[in-house]
Order: C-alpha cells, then sequence, then structure tokens
C-alpha cells in the first residue's frame, strides 16, 4: 500500500479567512474542498468561483468532493481549474465510467465517492478508469458526525479489490476521522483520510495533520 495520506477538509475551516486557513495546514498532502448544492445532500457550501480562487492561494494541491447533482455536467468544470483530483458520487452520475475518463483528459486525478449504503461490487470492474475511490464513512452532507465502523468490511472489501486488480487506486475515508478512528480505517485498508475538526479544532492544526499520519502509517506498517 502506498503513503498514507492527510487531506484535511475546509468544510471545518474559517470561511471568512480560508487562505490563512488553507496557510495553517501547510504540512497537509491536500485540501479537501467539499462542494455541496443542496439537492444531492441537504446543505450548501461552495461552488466553482470560490473554489477556482482557493486553487488560486492554496500551499497545497486541492481534492475536491462533489456532492452535487449532475456529476456529469459540471465535474469537468472542476478539472478544467486545474485541481489536482475531482471526485464525484457514482450516484449522481450517468456515465461514470465517460465521467472519469474526461476528468483525467483534462489534467485531474479522477475519483469515485460511494455513499454508505451504496455497494462497491457494481463498480469493481471500472478500477483501472479511477485514481480514487472514496468510501463515505458518514453520510455525506455536514461535518462532525461519529464514524460509522460498519464501513469497516467495506472498506476491506474495496481493498481487496483493488489489490487482487493490481490497479493504483487510492482509498479515501471521509467522515468522523480522527486519532481514534483513523487506525481502524487503515487497518481496514484505506490510505487516504479526509480529516475535518481533528485538524481545525485542535491548537496547531500543521501538528495534528503529523499526527494522524503517523498513526495511520504505524497501523499500515504493522
Amino acid at each position: 500500500m502506498s503513503r498514507c495520506s492527510i487531506h484535511p477538509s475546509i468544510l471545518s475551516a474559517d470561511f471568512v479567512n480560508l487562505e490563512a486557513e488553507l496557510a495553517r495546514i501547510s504540512t497537509a498532502d491536500a485540501v479537501h474542498v467539499d462542494v455541496m448544492d443542496n439537492h444531492f445532500v441537504p446543505n450548501l457550501t461552495l461552488g466553482l468561483p470560490v473554489v477556482e480562487r482557493i486553487q488560486e492561494v492554496s500551499p497545497v494541491p486541492l481534492d475536491a468532493h462533489l456532492m452535487i447533482s449532475e456529476a456529469d455536467r459540471w465535474a469537468p468544470l472542476y478539472a478544467d481549474l486545474g485541481l489536482a483530483s475531482v471526485t464525484f458520487h457514482a450516484e449522481a452520475a450517468a456515465a461514470p465510467i465517460k465521467l472519469a475518463r474526461e476528468l483525467r483528459a483534462r489534467g485531474s486525478k479522477a475519483g469515485m465517492a460511494l455513499r454508505p449504503a451504496t455497494a462497491v461490487e457494481p463498480y469493481l470492474d471500472m478500477l483501472t478508469e479511477l485514481d480514487m475511490l472514496l468510501i463515505m464513512t458518514v453520510e455525506p452532507g455536514f461535518g462532525g458526525q461519529a464514524f460509522l465502523d460498519v464501513m469497516l468490511p467495506k472498506i476491506r472489501r474495496a481493498r481487496a479489490a483493488v489489490d487482487g486488480s493490481g490497479a493504483k487506486v487510492a482509498i479515501q475515508v471521509d467522515g468522523g476521522i480522527s486519532a481514534s478512528t483513523i487506525e481502524r480505517a487503515a487497518e481496514a485498508g484505506a490510505n487516504v483520510f479526509v480529516a475535518g475538526s481533528a485538524v481545525y479544532g485542535a491548537d496547531d492544526p500543521a501538528g495534528a495533520v503529523e499526527a494522524l499520519r503517523a498513526a495511520a502509517e504505524g497501523t499500515v506498517r504493522a
């Protein structure tokens, strides 16, 4: 398994001071940007203009998680901003393979997310079309939710499928990741971790990133 990566979620940051908040996580591997449209999920966050500005000032790469309807229409526009990674929801994509290929063609890594109730098995044949598979460990829409341990078997099945396929696909988890849950997620096979309040709720966000990464990598090595 590849090195573990920590992607702090700016959903937990101070939206009035985003540039300063980005500087506080300069030790992170990427910043996780949650885009919600109040349709696919019952919350409204950021859109294209704000994400474009974040891309211009961020000291780390952007990892966009699009919790939006009509992913086939909108996701390529985020790739056009130069983002490192764009993740769409399988439940919101009419043609996920075509969309993943379009994201890659526009220069972004292609990620696909699954809600907790969405099985991973129907999508295993398209692993080679993806750079990342996001297993939601809470219901998408709001930060600060408790980690769903019932998702651990799903993470394990995804890891086994990725390893068996030989595809270079990262397995990301998002929701309830903290010092007390990251080791369980890593042991199950995740290697990219989205953390919101566990990072931005700390006195030293950069230090929290390092501590989370060390905990995850220690579990993988063990």
